[in-house]
Order: C-alpha cells, then sequence, then structure tokens
C-alpha cells in the first residue's frame, strides 16, 4: 500500500528533439486517403532531392575525372619541374644533374633541346616542335613510351651522333601520309655552325623510325622527338641545353621541392613547375570547376524548396492537432521541431538515396556506358577520339562531404520557414471554426 501523504515527484518535461516529437513528425508524413495530397508532394520532393543529390555527385565525378586524365597527360608529355640559367651551360652540369636527382620526391631529371622546324614529306609541308632527348629518358613520358614499337624504342639513338631516326606523332603521320621507314625533310632555322659563322638554313633527311601517341592529339600533331646530340648539332647547339625538366612523385605537391631543386642545381638556377607553364589552363579548369559547381548546387537547392510546399500543406491539414497539443501543454517550439523534423526527413532521406545512387553509378561508370552502347547499338564515348576506353569518373571526398552538407542544410532551410508559421499559431483562432 502506497503512503497517500508521500510526496508526488514533477514530471520532469521531455526535452528538445524528444521521442515524441520525432514519433509526430514521422506519423505526420505517413499517407491517409483523404490527406494523399500531403504524401504526393513529399514523395516529389524526394525524389527530386535524389536526382539533384546524384546528378551532382555523378557530373562533379565526372569533370574530376576528364580533368585529372587530362592534367596526368599533359605533365607526362611536358613534366612536373624546369630548370632554367646558368645549368644549362656550366661544365659541371652533370654533377648538378645527379644532385637533383637524389633530391627526394624527384623521379626523373632529362635534359631537353627544343626548337621550331619545317617539317617536308611527301609533297606535303608543315610546322612542328622538334624535341631532342636522350634515349634513357623516353621512358620518363609515360604515355610516349607505352605506345612505341620495340624496335623504335631500340634503334632511336643508335649510330654517330644519336643516328638518324626520329620519332613523330601519330596525328602529325597520319597528316603528312607517314608510316614507320619512310624518310622525312626537316628544316632547321638556325643551321649549323661553320668557320666562317653560322649558315643558316640547315637541311636534312631522316628516317622515321617510331610513331608515338602522347595522349593528347594537340601534341600528336605537332611534336617530333629526336635524339638529344643530333638535335644540338642540328639547331647549332652543340653542349648547350634549353631546358631541365624534371618528374617528380607528388605533382599537385610540387611546391614543396621547389627549394631544395634550387638548392641542388646550384648558383645562378631558375626553377619554375608546372602551374607557371600551364596557369591560364589550370586557372579555367579551376573556374569552371566552380562555375559548375554553383550552378548544380542551385538546381539541389530548388529541389529542396519543394519540402515548402509539402510542410505548408501538412501544417493546413494538421491545424486542429496543432491547437491541441497547445491546450495540452505542448510549447511553439515542440511544434516548431515537429514539423521541422518532418520536413528535413524528407531532405535527409533524399540526400542519402541520391548520395548511394550517385556513388554505385560513378563506380560503375564504365559497366553501365558498355551496356547501354550494347542495348542502342552505338558507341556514347569514341575511344579514337578521346584515347579512353569508357568515361572517366573519379570520386572525390571533399565533394561528396560538400554535396551532403548543402543538401541536408537547404532541406533544413526549406523546413523552417512552414515550421515557423506553425509554431506562431493561436490555438484559440484555429479551433474557433472546428
Amino acid at each position: 500500500m502506497t503512503d497517500a501523504t508521500a510526496p508526488v515527484k514533477p514530471v520532469k518535461p521531455a526535452g528538445p528533439f524528444s521521442a515524441w516529437e520525432f514519433g509526430l513528425a514521422l506519423r505526420y508524413l505517413r499517407a491517409r486517403r483523404r490527406e494523399g495530397g500531403i504524401a504526393l508532394i513529399a514523395v516529389i520532393s524526394y525524389v527530386a532531392i535524389a536526382l539533384a543529390v546524384m546528378a551532382l555527385i555523378v557530373v562533379m565525378s565526372i569533370m574530376a575525372g576528364f580533368r585529372n586524365e587530362l592534367l596526368d597527360r599533359m605533365l607526362s608529355f611536358n613534366g612536373h619541374m624546369y630548370v632554367e640559367g646558368r645549368i644549362l651551360v656550366d661544365p659541371d652540369r652533370d654533377a648538378a644533374l645527379a644532385r637533383i636527382a637524389a633530391v627526394p620526391g624527384v623521379v626523373s631529371v632529362t635534359p631537353l633541346v627544343e626548337s621550331q622546324s619545317i617539317v617536308r614529306a611527301a609533297g606535303v609541308t608543315t610546322g612542328a616542335l622538334v624535341r631532342g632527348i636522350r634515349p634513357q629518358d623516353l621512358g620518363s613520358m609515360r604515355y610516349v613510351n607505352d605506345s612505341l614499337a620495340g624496335e623504335a624504342r631500340r634503334s632511336f639513338g643508335q649510330g654517330p651522333y644519336g643516328g638518324d631516326d626520329v620519332l613523330i606523332g601519330k596525328a602529325l603521320a597520319d597528316g603528312m601520309g607517314l608510316r614507320v621507314g619512310d624518310p622525312v625533310t626537316l628544316y632547321s632555322p638556325t643551321g649549323a655552325g661553320s668557320a666562317i659563322g653560322n649558315l643558316g638554313g640547315l637541311e636534312k633527311t631522316y628516317r622515321v623510325g617510331g610513331l608515338f601517341s602522347s595522349g593528347a592529339a594537340d601534341f600528336d600533331r605537332a611534336y617530333i622527338f629526336m635524339p638529344l646530340e643530333q638535335a644540338q648539332l642540328f639547331f647549332a647547339k652543340e653542349g648547350v641545353w634549353d631546358v631541365v625538366e624534371l618528374k617528380v612523385a607528388e605533382p599537385d605537391r610540387v611546391g614543396d621541392l621547389l627549394l631544395p631543386v634550387r638548392e641542388a642545381a646550384g648558383p645562378g638556377a631558375v626553377v619554375s613547375d608546372w602551374r607557371d607553364r600551364l596557369a591560364a589552363f589550370w586557372g579555367a579548369l579551376k573556374v569552371e570547376r566552380v562555375a559548375m559547381s554553383i550552378i548544380l548546387g542551385l538546381v539541389v537547392a530548388i529541389a529542396a524548396l519543394n519540402i515548402i510546399s509539402g510542410i505548408v500543406m501538412l501544417v493546413k491539414n494538421k491545424t486542429r492537432d496543432i491547437a491541441i497539443l497547445r491546450t495540452v501543454g505542448a510549447s511553439q517550439s515542440s511544434m516548431l521541431r515537429i514539423f521541422f523534423i518532418a520536413g528535413a526527413a524528407i531532405g535527409v532521406a533524399g540526400t542519402v538515396t541520391g548520395l548511394v545512387l550517385g556513388l554505385v553509378f560513378c563506380l560503375n561508370i564504365a559497366a553501365i556506358q558498355h551496356f547501354l552502347e550494347w542495348l542502342f547499338q552505338v558507341r556514347l564515348f569514341d575511344a579514337d577520339v578521346y584515347m579512353l576506353e569508357a568515361i572517366p569518373a573519379e570520386v572525390d571526398p571533399w565533394d561528396v562531404v560538400w554535396v551532403t552538407l548543402w543538401s541536408v542544410f537547404m532541406s533544413c532551410v526549406a523546413s523552417l520557414l512552414p515550421s515557423w508559421r506553425a509554431a506562431r499559431m493561436d490555438p484559440v483562432e484555429a479551433l474557433r471554426y472546428e
């Protein structure tokens, strides 16, 4: 038997975002026959947010994939760092190359000679950039080296002053109708030196020793590789280099190596990196990325705004419930949180669904592409044009994080406005006409 005189413990009110608020909010989202319109709007909002988030993740991932693939091919051909200055003519430059190669993070060191030339073959005349390179340094250009036949790699650089075999870009060779073994005539605007000075206008016929593909059509149309000694002789640059090109293990952190490489190169060395050489290209990629993020972010925001109409209708249909809850002691903040949870739940569910669909799509994009090509019997992505077997997609974790946060934030903002209206509703006025 309980003691009637025992003090009654006061009932502790439920705190913010308690179980009853979540339970009531989720109950309101369940469809009823006479409230089917609310459920329909909630489903439309959910689907719109999911599709918008999925589209944003897919587009950003494909853009990142193309950007990284293109940048990788450009840097493979052109290098990550460049050393110029006194080292190019220093008698002790071989020792300087050894010091630079010993810097942690430096993968390869390649001295180059580069000059413009007129190319003539089979009645076709065009211009090209001739790059003199040591045979052992071809391996530093992964795409070029992988595209060469074994015989082309073996014959390049063999013979007096490196021999007479040159390597021509496949696009340039196709445009001139050249094949391996064909003769090609190059014209040097500087010419060779003599006892009476520079003769100028030196012309010489070489043999096409191989065709290369760099993965970038612009390079394949413009470049010819020649053994370094032969290029120095042909362009009257004997004993001279134009630049020393470096490849590093982490191109994105190339700035950390500027000082160590400068110290290893010795006094008078000028060191730059690919961010200086490709500043316009890199800037355009960043602007494009930011612009696309803003545009697609607005699409997510517009999709999230559909939540407003659903919660407004829900508040209108639940006017009587709101008045009763306020009468029995529910606070304004509780009303605000209930409808806020209802709207936010739609946004969070749509965000999670879009996130999963986007990641699954990106991780299986090659299989999806090949399936669609088989189904419709069309080539959605021509490998001969883009030099890629499938659409590249690279998921950036930071993109996923900001897309998720942005979608949830916009869903919460859209839910807050009609929830605030429900919280300010007067229970007496709400029950007057019930």
